[in-house]
């Protein structure tokens, strides 16, 4: 038959003839022979080291490649260690032949048993175990195939992300599968430890059958954890993917910190919340938005994200609160919100050796402040508070490498706006913190209408400034260390009559007052200032001077930050002439938390015994020559005063230097309080007429 056809037709009787004889020799053989050179393509084509070390078997059975491997290992990429990404004991599967050409893997049966899978993320968060590499680049992530009938049993996930500090253990409960549907959800449960912290989960595929068929994947996932109950569901992309993922998060318990220090990010605690918010991830970041809730009292909703960025993970928030309850704002300056709402405003005070103490002292959590940079913004729109004239919070956050700005942390205060600045630098030891905070012009009685004061006829207003810096990782260590200058302006206004009468202790003037129904009748600010210096945690009057039309108010003394202690004294002299003029310091003493007011003081007393004298060597009319006011007290100029200057630099009317607002120090041991001497002194220099 020399002809081209026969020549043709011998070619292919040849071929035909070698492909029966290979499936023949594959059939009889199993093609176990094929062992070692399975292994080296395998390897070659993952960038991965794969050995089976029981038995192996490949050959066609009879159009279907049958492939059978016992204890088969799939080494991780050396980045990931010595381990292995997949272990089995056994992988028994039919194959479409015709899907290996398309490569689009279809498996007529599946069996695999005992699989262990070892998906970690490096610490840089850009390679994972799952994606396959056979160079430097390139290489695709590990797809689910299409399953028509199987069963996978006893199988076990490692899942690591060094980044994240999350390491969990998953168990996949058995799945099995029958004409390309599985009988029923793919559950999964396991547990784990996210920054230390352990979890417990449990979830499941619900869409089984669309996942092995690379369709929608539907996903529910239960975790608890310190307190915390998470619950998400909703649709991944692929059986392994998050990317893009649209899920729904709703989580609750006892302290929003508890979750967010899991992921090594520090907010402060809070009372009891419940979240919800809409979760995916884009690229490098988990978002989270949508976000509705409450905690404690108070609302919360917006939105925010955490970036997976190095060295530290970036946070960043767009926040918005209707209204705060007072308790729920506590622990944001260091207090314990269960207290306060049993005990009330009893609840921030502390007994630390027999003293009453109400600075906070929880500490800034700065191992926490390592981990992570952030870009919030928070505004509120009220308080809720019986005593508290505030609203409209503006808060701007910024962490950059543990150095955290408050800028601004503005709120309005009566009619008045307080405008904050602070910093707070934790790369230092111990942490500096710098204060700058500024109240606008405020009336004076629409504030003290606030905290409880009738505003009756007051139409003076204050304003001030706290500039301090002070060392220590709490507000009170921090304070207890400060140095700085407070200074409280009250520019000309008008006061109610009897707040200044009661300040001199004019028991003349008041009953006549009293008894003419001119009790409310308005005296006249000029100017006013009590100043402070801080010293190492001490204050010291520097000055406390107040210009009325009809009296000068001086105070001398201070109080610490330290112990917390109160040691002032109030004097007013009148302009004109008066009789019964106490003109006595009112002390103020205590301690922050339980201040006391002393009118019937010492100086007044010996003023008393002084009268009582005159009258038993002289007449009774000479008593009252012991609470003569003459009227000479010398007017401020209130350029020093409105500029909130140092005791230093203030001067009379005349525009001599004054001689009665002191230093502006104050002879203070290192605890705070002054000597015997010291008390004495001053009491001398309250006493104008002895």
């Amino acid at each position: 038959m020399g002809t081209p056809l026969a020549s043709v037709l011998s070619v292919l009787a040849t071929v035909l003839g070698l492909l029966v004889l290979a499936w023949t020799i594959l059939f009889v053989s199993k093609g176990r022979f094929l062992k070692h050179t399975f292994e080296r393509i395998a390897s070659a084509q993952s960038g991965r080291e794969v050995k089976v070390a029981g038995d192996f078997q490949l050959y066609f059975a009879p159009i279907n490649v049958k492939f059978l491997a016992q204890r088969i290992t799939v080494s991780n990429p050396a980045w990931a260690g010595s381990g292995n990404f997949l272990s089995a004991a056994l992988v028994d599967s039919r194959i479409s032949t015709w899907s290996l050409v398309t490569h689009k893997y279809r498996f007529n049966w599946l069996s695999l048993q005992d699989g262990r899978f070892d998906l970690q993320w490096d610490k840089a968060g850009r390679r994972n175990t799952w994606t396959f590499k056979s160079g430097k680049e390139g290489g695709d992530p590990f797809e689910l195939p299409a399953i028509r009938r199987g069963i996978v049993q006893g199988t076990q996930l490692r899942y690591l992300d060094p980044r994240m500090r999350i390491e969990a253990a998953i168990r996949v409960h058995t799945v099995e599968a029958r004409d390309t549907r599985v009988d029923n959800s793919i559950r999964f449960d396991g547990n784990g430890t996210a920054h230390g912290t352990r979890f417990t989960m449990s979830g499941s595929l619900l869409s089984p059958n669309e996942t092995v068929a690379g369709g929608e994947n539907k996903l529910q996932l239960h975790a608890e954890a310190v307190r915390t109950s998470v619950a998400i569901s909703g649709t991944l992309p692929g059986a392994t993917e998050i990317e893009g993922a649209d899920l729904r998060m709703r989580m609750r318990g006892r302290n929003l910190a508890d979750i967010f220090l899991m992921f090594g990010i520090a907010v402060p605690d809070t009372r009891r919340y419940g979240m919800t918010s809409a979760l995916t991830k884009r690229g490098d970041e988990w978002r989270f938005t949508g976000m509705r809730g409450r905690f404690g009292d108070s609302d919360l909703r917006g939105r925010f994200t955490v970036k997976m960025t190095e060295p530290r993970l970036l946070l960043t928030a767009d926040l918005a609160t209707r209204t705060l309850d007072i308790i729920d704002a506590a622990p944001f300056i260091g207090y314990n919100p269960d207290l306060i709402e049993a005990k009330g405003g009893s609840g921030t005070i502390q007994q630390v050796g027999g003293a009453p103490r109400i600075l906070p002292d929880a500490p800034l959590r700065i191992e926490a402040l390592k981990n992570f940079d952030a870009r919030v913004k928070w505004n509120v729109a009220r308080v809720r508070a019986n005593k508290l004239p505030m609203s409209n919070i503006e808060l701007g956050l910024s962490l950059d490498n543990r150095l955290l700005k408050l800028s601004p942390l503005n709120f309005s205060l009566a009619r008045g706006t307080v405008h904050s600045d602070i910093t707070i630098n934790a790369r230092r030891e111990p942490v500096f913190t710098n204060y700058d905070i500024r109240l606008s012009p405020t009336p004076m009685g629409v504030l003290l209408a606030g905290f409880g004061v009738e505003e009756a006829g007051t139409s003076g207003t204050v304003k001030a400034r706290v500039k301090m810096t002070g060392t220590g990782n709490s507000v009170r260590d921090s304070l207890a260390n400060s140095n700085g200058r407070i200074a409280i302006i009250l520019p000309k206004g008008s006061f109610w009559t009897r707040n200044i009468q009661l300040s001199e202790i004019d028991v003349g003037t008041f009953v006549q007052k009293m008894f003419e129904k001119k009790l409310k009748e308005p005296v006249q600010i000029n100017c006013g200032l009590l100043g402070f210096t801080v010293r190492n945690g001490v204050a010291a009057a520097d000055p406390i001077l107040i210009d009325t039309s009809k009296n000068v108010m001086l105070g001398r003394g201070g109080f610490s930050f330290k112990n917390e202690t109160l040691d002032l004294a109030f004097r007013a002299d009148s302009k004109k002439f008066s009789l019964f003029a106490g003109q006595s310091p009112v002390g103020i003493g205590g301690y922050f938390s339980q201040p006391s007011i002393n009118v019937i003081t010492p100086e007044l007393l010996a003023r008393a015994g002084v009268g009582l004298g005159l009258a038993v060597v002289a007449s009774p009319v000479a008593a009252v020559v012991a609470f003569v006011d003459p009227g000479d007290a010398k007017g401020a100029a209130c350029g020093p005063v409105l500029a909130g200057a140092t005791a230093r630099a203030q001067r009379d009317k005349d525009g001599r230097p004054r001689d009665d607002v002191g230093k502006g120090t104050t002879a203070k041991s290192e605890d705070g309080k002054r000597s015997k001497s010291e008390r004495k002194e001053q009491r001398k220099k309250f006493l104008g007429i002895f």
